[in-house]
């Protein structure tokens, strides 16, 4: 579970810009509750999957500034997810999508509600305001990431 903490940390950073010295970032675009903000993809040769990506889908690639170990997947000008090396081999929580959520906490809740799973150490805030992020597993153990545009600080407890 640490790893899959890890990771999240690190795709997480790279969205909300962590790694490069500035100014606090905003939150990403709005794209609309349910839709998919961001993904994660891992891979063992970070050159091997780049020119199976950057083939099969014509997706370019950018440096993330401060590591050798990630870099974003760009589609059309636009960045959509991350590359990354995998720690290890590859398992269950490498390789994660983030589904764009309201209210993280009535989120989290209502998964549980539904028989998933919130996994430890979950939700929490994104530095810099940046919003927050959530693992959950579905009931059968599959892992989907939520991302809210508004940190966990700010949001409003879910009604019960």
């Amino acid at each position: 579970m640490r790893s899959a903490i890890l990771a999240l940390t690190v795709a997480l950073t790279l969205v909300t810009g962590r790694l490069q010295a500035g100014p606090p970032k905003s939150p990403g675009a709005d794209i609309g509750p349910g839709r998919v903000a961001w993904f994660d993809i891992t891979a063992s040769s970070l050159q091997q999957s780049k020119e199976f990506y950057g083939k099969l889908f014509g997706w370019q690639f950018t440096a993330v500034p401060g590591t050798d170990l990630a870099v974003e997947i760009v589609a059309h000008g636009v960045a959509i997810g991350t590359l990354r090396v995998a720690e290890g081999t590859i398992g269950a929580f490498n390789g994660v999508v983030y589904v764009q959520v309201t209210d993280m906490q009535a989120s989290c809740w209502r998964s549980k509600e539904l028989g998933g799973t919130v996994a430890s150490g979950f939700p929490f805030d994104l530095p810099d305001g940046g919003g927050a992020v959530a693992l959950v597993l579905d009931p059968a153990g599959h892992p989907v990431g939520l991302y809210s545009r508004t940190p966990l600080a700010s949001a409003v407890p879910p009604a019960k």
